[in-house]
């Protein structure tokens, strides 16, 4: 039995990724782990999410995601975690009838290698917000864009 599948694997991509310089290749593989692999290991771990009393699927993405943000380069990153948003947001809507909550989070700025040590949040910080999320997510959370500290983030 799964109760919690939280999609964690994830990549920045390679260092070029403005308009002139990204390469299709790094692109694409930045697009099979942040975008495709999240939909396969769930699709493969449904028929134990089946089990659980209350199954949830977390995927970790970015507000660099976010349609809603304005801003230039990382070409592949931001597009790939906006990809996997949606991927997430109808997998919600396919997954709601079985009862299995599906909702992306933005974990922060953490001071992580990717994130660096000028971030805003430790580690600690932002595994304690996403655990309480996790704890506080009902049906009427799913196919939700959420952050690590329970507001609501907009597509």
């Amino acid at each position: 039995m799964v109760d919690v599948l939280i999609n964690n694997a994830g990549v920045i991509g390679s260092d070029e990724q403005s308009m002139l310089a990204i390469d299709p290749a790094d692109w694409l593989d930045t697009f099979a782990v942040n975008t495709v692999a999240p939909l396969m290991v769930t699709r493969e771990l449904l028929p134990f999410m089946a089990k659980s009393p209350r199954p949830r699927v977390i995927t970790i993405s970015s507000q660099m995601g976010s349609l809603n943000r304005e801003s230039t380069g990382m070409y592949a990153y931001r597009s790939s975690k906006a990809a996997v948003n949606k991927v997430m947001q109808v997998l919600s809507v396919e997954l709601k009838e079985r009862g299995i909550i599906v909702c992306p989070i933005h974990p922060g700025w953490v001071q992580t290698a990717m994130g660096g040590s000028e971030a805003d949040i430790t580690v600690t910080e932002s595994v304690a917000g996403i655990i309480s999320l996790i704890d506080s997510l009902t049906m009427d959370s799913t196919g939700r864009f959420w952050t690590w500290n329970g507001q609501e983030h907009e597509w």
